[in-house]
């Protein structure tokens, strides 16, 4: 992305360096990252980025809409409305692809969004060490939106914490301990003294809500919330009992789970920009597209791009029982933008904003990078392959 620090990183990278690193990296929390982390990150220059902020800023302009609530009514399913819902996400993340344009040039395109955490906290951590080991420009930095480390670890406890102490305040996750992302949940607790919990390990008394720390019951009054109701439904069978979330309860959540679903692939359909592909629900088609192998199809309500069609077909349409729950959106080609020992690199960027309380709209704070050089993005296309994995975008400033 910029040429010439791409082509200084991988002169003086080695893998001696790389082990390392990983070395220190895991030295915090051991055994805690079990995602692979890429040997590289990513440069991106002022222009690129003003490209990424220009697209996110205008699906803002859609969010913070007075009908954008109405709008997305239908997104959240049956069964899973969650009480007490708040006026706006306090967390948002876009994610874009690295894409190449018909005029051979490099975009970003919208591949999701979601309104709901990713690896807030782990996000600082990562490329503070990444810096002890690599050489990475003073003037390039993984915080956006004017924030730096200190600025920016003060407004995440601000936003999670609110006016509570920090036992007051939970992380609530199925089987914490378990997740992939748990490292991040450990970084957060680093950073603002809040706990891990499993949904399975809350106490309900009425609607008061409390958990167990160091055998002392403590009432509950925020959820810095981690469930995604799809994981839920899948593991219930082997969860025991555990308090129904979706009942009126006398608690604050940051985000509000209900947001999960309103901005997500729900939303796309909704969004007009050159960097945001065309999407269409599938049961206002008016007719299928000539060009269909140029579209991907996509459940609405999946996580971590389960029940995605790549090479769709008439028949794969037609065989939908429920198509106001599919959304059919333009493929976008990812470039392979990054230079590595074998073969290039694809990249997705991840901007992450931030909406503290007072605020009119959310602004962007930090983001995280993966890289891949498989048919998609994820660890399943990626195996036995190198300079791939989670990574972090440095910024020009």
């Amino acid at each position: 992305m910029v040429p010439g620090l791409r082509e200084q990183y991988n002169k003086s990278f080695t893998k001696e360096r790389y082990n390392d690193f990983l070395r220190d990296l895991n030295t915090p929390h051991p055994g805690a990252i079990e995602f692979r982390v890429a040997e590289t990150p990513v440069f991106i220059d002022k222009q690129f980025q003003f490209k990424l902020i220009d697209a996110c800023e205008t699906i803002v302009d859609v969010i913070t809409d007075e009908s954008f609530k109405a709008m997305t009514d239908r997104s959240i399913p049956a069964g899973e409305n969650v009480p007490q819902e708040n006026a706006f996400p306090h967390m948002i993340a876009f994610d874009f692809g690295i894409c190449i344009n018909a005029a051979n040039e490099l975009e970003p395109q919208l591949i999701e969004m979601q309104g709901f955490p990713t690896l807030f906290g782990f996000q600082v951590m990562y490329p503070d060490i990444l810096r002890k080991h690599f050489d990475i420009p003073a003037n390039y930095s993984q915080f956006l939106g004017g924030y730096n480390r200190e600025s920016y670890l003060s407004d995440l406890k601000d936003l999670l914490l609110g006016p509570y102490s920090p036992e007051e305040v939970i992380l609530l996750e199925i089987k914490p301990h378990e997740q992939k992302t748990k490292i991040d949940f450990y970084c957060t607790r680093d950073y603002t003294g809040i706990q891990p919990v499993c949904i399975t390990e809350l106490l309900q008394e009425g609607k008061a809500l409390y958990y167990l720390k160091d055998d002392k019951k403590v009432r509950i009054k925020r959820i810095y919330n981690r469930v995604i109701f799809d994981d839920l439904h899948n593991q219930h069978a082997s969860l025991g009992s555990y308090v129904d979330i979706t009942q009126e309860l006398d608690v604050e959540w940051i985000p509000h789970p209900n947001w999960f679903y309103r901005i997500s692939k729900y939303t796309l359909p909704y969004i007009r920009h050159p960097y945001v592909p065309a999407t269409y629900f599938l049961n206002e088609l008016k007719q299928v597209p000539a060009d269909l192998e140029n579209y991907v199809l996509k459940p609405l309500f999946s996580f971590a791009g389960q029940g995605v069609v790549i090479d769709v077909t008439i028949a794969d349409i037609e065989s939908i029982k429920d198509p106001e729950n599919w959304i059919l959106q333009k493929k976008v080609r990812y470039a392979d933008v990054i230079p590595t020992p074998d073969i290039p690199a694809k990249a997705e960027i991840r901007i992450m904003y931030i909406w503290k309380d007072g605020w009119d709209r959310p602004r962007p704070a930090i983001n995280l990078a993966r890289l891949s050089k498989g048919k998609m993005i994820g660890v399943r296309y990626n195996k036995d392959k190198e300079w791939v994995g989670g990574s972090v975008c440095f910024f020009e400033h």
